[in-house]
């Protein structure tokens, strides 16, 4: 035998080996090791109106998809609007809230809204009010909503833009954490 025949045999055996030991460590697929989490009920294209524990309605939303997870109790939907009535005493308005996303908390008392998210007052009582921000927490039992991240808040002649937003929904009165900028916009006579 020559020396080319025994280099070719080596450098084959070589590959084979080589050819095996990556075949064997291999990402092996992946199978679930608990319940898959799978939603109890799914709702498409709805009306839902949650009340509170007085029996008074809380909000209504109106959505084209919402997925309720049995372990967590949590609702995620798609592209919600929430209609939030006006609150008990005077000065209080009603609240059409859009966003992409949503999340209702176990008990109902807390939104989560991200993407897009976009609040108008109905104005019954002083000015509308146009609020609109990557992601919104509402609280509407509460009657209080939200968010860390960047707003911004139009009422006729004004915009106000900032970081970090507390708002009660009843009185509209808000404010910002930081990063505030107001600018006055005239409005049409």
């Amino acid at each position: 035998m020559s020396w080319r025949s025994i280099i070719t045999l080596v450098l084959l055996a070589g590959a084979l080996i080589s050819g095996w030991s990556v075949w064997n460590q291999r990402k092996k697929d992946v199978v679930p090791t608990g319940a898959i989490a799978r939603s109890d009920y799914v709702l498409i294209d709805f009306e839902l109106t949650a009340l509170n524990p007085q029996g008074k309605e809380s909000f209504t939303l109106r959505a084209p998809r919402l997925a309720r997870d049995p372990q967590q109790r949590t609702m995620d939907i798609a592209t919600p609007l929430f209609l939030i009535p006006p609150g008990a005493g005077a000065g209080s308005d009603a609240w059409e809230v859009r966003a992409t996303n949503g999340w209702v908390s176990p008990e109902g008392d807390e939104l989560k809204l991200r993407g897009n998210v976009r609040g108008v007052s109905s104005g019954l009582t002083g000015p509308a009010t146009t609020l609109t921000s990557r992601e919104l927490n509402v609280y509407p039992d509460a009657r209080r909503a939200s968010s860390p991240g960047r707003v911004e808040v139009t009422r006729p002649g004004s915009i106000l833009s900032g970081r970090g937003l507390q708002l009660d929904l009843a009185t509209k009165r808000y404010s910002f954490d930081s990063e505030v900028h107001h600018r006055y916009v005239p409005t049409a006579r």
